[in-house]
């Protein structure tokens, strides 16, 4: 299927099937159901942050023998957990994405930080401050990434992933980034993070992202905005982003806000689907498939991990096809 074509399916509202007649029916052997393989059960991970913080994560890997099409990182709204959002990596998962999904420090199983001293600290959620959500997307401190002063929430996710791709399991080199509501401004940061990563002499140690994905992202939330990691060039120009929203509140509205300002950075590579409107790309594009940033606008009410884990909204299945698009351009 090529790239334009994969493009057209997003835009598919309905499928219509016309009955052929049928042949009066012939008796046969009854035949045994074919028995598909279950997909491999999600893996659970203790990992632990630069600032001492118990991080439990969620992997969730292809097939035994298969090698996986990308590894994603998928980043949960504040209030969630990796179960918000698990209906979308099991989804993923079964079409050949390796997936990876921590809590967030203070949500779900990731409560728990040790001080230098010894002494447990317990992290809530709710009383989470600014200082500790910009933790999560942390990742600086010196000029070798493995030896960073800093290594928040994602960058540890990251660190794990890069230990499994040494040893051919993941590949680091097709790294994607989910971030859900106010996720999203994590997964942005962290991403814009990873691209000022500079070479060393043993090689690259960043630009490891190829693509982003925003669902009904959030412009700024609890001290966290956008603003910084748009102001980057990975974000500005070079990693293909597709933005994800329903149509009916407020986080659509902010969704909207985020990817109007991704458009006017790429006035040339943009390509948009808004409900009940004809799709539009750039002027001067020639095709679709050659955007760098997408929009895609579903009839509902849902947003953030409600719509990423929907699977009448079909979130899966049309971030399967951006993935696909832009990691696999020959296609």
């Amino acid at each position: 299927m090529n790239r334009l074509r994969q493009l057209a399916v997003w835009a598919l509202c309905c499928t219509f099937c016309v009955p052929a007649v049928a042949a009066p029916p012939v008796a046969a052997p009854p035949v045994a159901a074919p028995v598909l393989p279950a997909e491999p059960a999600s893996q659970k991970l203790e990992l632990e942050t630069s600032d001492g913080l118990a991080l439990w994560a969620w992997y969730y890997p292809v097939a035994a023998g298969g090698d996986p099409r990308a590894t994603v990182i998928l980043v949960h709204d504040l209030e969630g957990s990796h179960k918000t959002v698990e209906p979308l990596a099991k989804a993923l998962q079964k079409v050949g994405f390796a997936v990876v999904t921590p809590d967030l420090r203070g949500h779900g199983a990731s409560t728990s930080r040790s001080s230098p001293t010894g002494k447990t600290e317990v992290l809530d959620s709710n009383s989470l401050k600014r200082t500790e959500l910009e933790a999560i997307s942390a990742a600086a401190g010196g000029s070798v990434r493995d030896q960073a002063a800093m290594r928040g929430d994602i960058e540890t996710v990251r660190n794990w992933i890069k230990r499994k791709s040494e040893t051919k399991e993941l590949n680091l080199q097709r790294l994607c980034l989910i971030g859900s509501g106010s996720g999203a401004i994590l997964a942005a940061n962290w991403t814009a993070a990873d691209w000022n990563w500079l070479p060393i002499a043993s090689g690259p140690q960043g630009r490891q992202v190829k693509a982003l994905v925003l669902i009904s992202p959030t412009w700024a939330s609890k001290g966290l905005s956008f603003v910084p990691a748009l102001a980057t060039e990975g974000l500005k120009q070079s990693i293909p982003v597709m933005v994800l929203a329903g149509n009916t509140n407020r986080d659509d509205r902010d969704a909207m806000r985020v990817y109007d300002r991704l458009k006017s950075l790429r006035p040339q590579a943009w390509f948009e689907q808004r409900v009940g409107q004809e799709p539009a790309k750039a002027p001067k594009l020639e095709k679709a498939a050659e955007a760098t940033v997408f929009f895609m606008q579903l009839d509902t009410a849902l947003s953030a991990d409600k719509l990423a884990a929907d699977r009448s909204a079909n979130t899966a299945g049309r971030i399967q096809t951006f993935l696909s698009l832009v990691l696999d351009p020959s296609d």
